[in-house]
């Protein structure tokens, strides 16, 4: 390699190392904007049931029956939202199929969190209200983290290359060939 092939070769991975820090950076900030609203719409969900609804949220019977209350869902929503991350930041390091393998495992986690407001044994309109904060902090996840970083990638040459279309791109022709 000569000098010049050398120094665009420098100049174009720095470039391309900026892009990817750039690109980090906004899955970042997206990821934590799903995490916030995991949080925020079982809250919604709450406050429609509970001071709009006049629906008392007991789960348990007896001694052990326990109010659900904002703190609870607030700690439960971030608990899941913070293990759906790192479950998902752990496959797209070590897998290539990571967004696959993350909707197989969260949505069969979803489906099995769905049991524990059945069990309980609550009431109808409370066991309905449980299923749908469940619902809506799973399928806010489920949908929200593992959509793609960038919507296009970046071929040897340097060219933008739209990831939703098939273009294949083409292999740059030399003088001398």
């Amino acid at each position: 390699m000569n000098e010049t092939t050398t120094q665009m070769t420098s100049a174009r991975n720095a470039e391309h190392d900026r892009a990817d820090a750039s690109s980090r950076a906004r899955r970042r900030i997206r990821r934590a904007v799903t995490l916030a609203l995991a949080v925020v719409f079982p809250l919604l969900v709450w406050a429609a049931a509970v001071p709009l609804a006049g629906l008392d949220l007991m789960v348990g019977s007896g001694a052990a029956a326990q109010r659900v209350a904002p703190p609870a869902i607030v700690v439960a929503a971030l608990f899941a939202g913070c293990a759906a991350w790192a479950v998902l930041a752990l496959l797209e390091r070590f897998t290539r199929s990571s967004g696959r393998i993350f909707a197989v495992i969260g949505w069969t986690v979803l489906a099995l969190s769905l049991l524990g407001p059945v069990l309980t044994g609550a009431k109808p309109a409370v066991l309905g209200v449980l299923l749908a904060m469940h619902l809506v902090t799973g399928a806010t996840l489920m949908i929200g983290l593992p959509r793609p970083a960038r919507r296009h990638r970046t071929t040897a040459e340097g060219r933008d290359v739209d990831w939703r279309r098939d273009e294949t791109p083409t292999r740059p022709r030399f003088p001398n060939e």
